[in-house]
């Protein structure tokens, strides 16, 4: 039976001015699909892409890619999932930041009941993107325990977490972030090292901290300011993991500088070519849960907004005035 829900609603890309708090109808799910009831839902800087048409999707558009509900209903052929299941999600298409929703049950999972709504509503995108990165994005060389990783923006949310799994690893992760309060966030999480950028070069102190060697990978989501520098930190067949435009797009560059810099690999990693099964997810997503419920990664939610909040969450967030995730409430 079809049903009014609030929603968030852009009808032209721009600033967090364009959202809008509209009554959408969402109806009962077809074959392949199921009906959420959101408890929470994340926010993401997918969001702020989409939002200002980086990313393009067509208008309007419901924002958000992140979610933690109840299933109310589900569709033919969905059986991994029942009416009545707590279920979680990083998923296309975006749409999470709602009371409910009809989605495709793809990617949704059941949640296990000693993971809360809100932590899973900031972990599954950003808690699936540490899987994918640390497990699944790896230099030619390997990483074996005691390689250095250097991780920019590690106070941020998938920073966080990637903290923390690489000590689990065993990895020596250099973290890197904009504020003295910030590195000591990241230290507290498992940052072997880390680096404030606004005061030190970081080139330079990671060369330091390898002993001129470099690091074998790079995990990159600021994009354009640090790219260069990225470059320089990697030690020969080292691997240049970009997974987000937090400053901007990485502008053209030429691949023969990749040779003279020690013949490295470049990679553009995005979550939704590894989530394109149901398996895969199901996958990674156990992986997820069993070393959250083992206590070695700590989900750490610092920002709660009412949905009705969402413009000054996302005024925040392009501030780099967050830490950790952020959820809405509707």
């Amino acid at each position: 039976m079809p049903q009014t829900v609030r929603a968030v609603q852009i009808q032209a890309h721009g600033g967090p001015e364009q959202m809008k708090l509209v009554d959408v109808t969402v109806g009962d799910p077809g074959p392949g699909e199921i009906r959420i009831r959101h408890h929470a839902c994340g926010l993401n800087f997918i969001d702020v892409y989409q939002r200002t048409g980086l990313y393009q999707n067509p208008l309007p558009l419901n924002l958000g890619m992140e979610g933690a509900g109840i299933v109310e209903a589900v569709g033919e052929g969905v059986t991994h999932l029942k009416a009545g299941d707590r279920a979680a999600y990083a998923s296309n298409p975006p749409g999470s930041y709602s009371e409910a929703r009809v989605m495709p049950a793809r990617n949704v999972v059941k949640l296990p009941d000693a993971i809360a709504f809100d932590t899973a509503a900031g972990m599954m995108l950003k808690g699936l993107t540490a899987q994918y990165l640390l497990k699944r994005t790896r230099p030619v060389e390997g990483l074996e325990p005691g390689d250095h990783v250097l991780f920019h923006a590690a106070a941020g949310g998938v920073g966080l977490i990637a903290c923390q799994w690489a000590k689990a690893l065993g990895l020596q992760l250099i973290g890197t972030a904009g504020s003295a309060a910030k590195c000591a966030l990241a230290r507290e999480h498992g940052a072997a090292h880390v680096i404030d950028y606004s005061k030190e070069d970081f080139v330079t102190r990671v060369k330091e901290i390898t002993g001129g060697k470099g690091v074998k990978v790079v995990y990159d989501s600021v994009g354009k300011d640090t790219w260069e520098g990225s470059l320089n930190c990697l030690r020969p067949f080292g691997l240049m993991a970009s997974f987000g435009n937090a400053s901007g797009p990485v502008p053209p560059f030429a691949p023969g500088i990749l040779g003279g810099k020690g013949s490295l690999y470049v990679t553009r990693q995005t979550l939704f070519t590894h989530i394109a099964t149901r398996e895969a997810t199901q996958q990674m997503a156990d992986d997820l849960f069993g070393v959250v419920g083992s206590g070695a990664v700590k989900i750490r939610i610092d920002q709660r907004y009412p949905l009705a909040e969402v413009a000054q969450a996302h005024r925040d967030l392009e501030a780099r005035k967050t830490t950790g995730s952020t959820v809405l409430v509707p």
